[in-house]
């Protein structure tokens, strides 16, 4: 996830993570530019060479139109997925506080509740996915990411599947998608 690149180039020290850190650390969104070549670093990075996936990004209009000018987008897919159930979904979500792996309450339970299966760390909610932090990214989403699905649309690229099926029947319609 592009939440994922930002925190590896901060704590990597990169050049562009050194900029967002100065945001990150007053509780600032990350401007687009520093987005923008903190993704451009990334995938100038060999294992994408051959192709890789972006979670999270673009989210505006402009980092979308920087995004065309560093690559070739073959596919966009759209995660139609309601409100409620994204609250319900991340506001169920714990994270390892030692490894990072991720589970949730509701859907992916660890064996011991409160533990980490892989390294027995403590679970905890992220600040970002509290209900009112939620919400809040709901109503950034469709000021600043929803006018992507049109700027999309239009390059015929964008492929709307419903994320609101179980995890197999979501994994097989992306497939589907990625092929057509």
């Amino acid at each position: 996830s592009t939440g994922n690149i930002i925190r590896e180039a901060l704590k990597s020290g990169t050049e562009m993570g050194r900029k967002a850190k100065v945001y990150a650390e007053a509780g600032k969104l990350v401007p687009d530019e520093i987005v923008i070549g903190i993704v451009r670093e990334r995938l100038a990075k060999e294992d994408c060479k051959n192709g890789f996936i972006l979670d999270g990004f673009p989210r505006t209009l402009p980092q979308a139109e920087a995004l065309d000018r560093m690559v070739k987008i073959d596919r966009v897919i759209d995660l139609q997925v309601t409100e409620d159930l994204v609250l319900r979904r991340l506001s169920g979500r714990r994270v390892c506080s030692k490894c990072g792996a991720s589970y949730n309450i509701r859907t992916k339970k660890p064996k011991v509740e409160g533990l980490c299966d892989a390294c027995g760390g403590t679970l905890v909610q992220r600040r970002d996915d509290e209900p009112e932090t939620v919400r809040a990214r709901l109503k950034v989403y469709h000021e600043q990411t929803e006018p992507l699905i049109q700027y999309y649309k239009k390059k015929g690229l964008l492929s709307e599947v419903d994320g609101g099926k179980q995890i197999p029947e979501t994994e097989h319609d992306i497939l589907n998608a990625l092929e057509a």
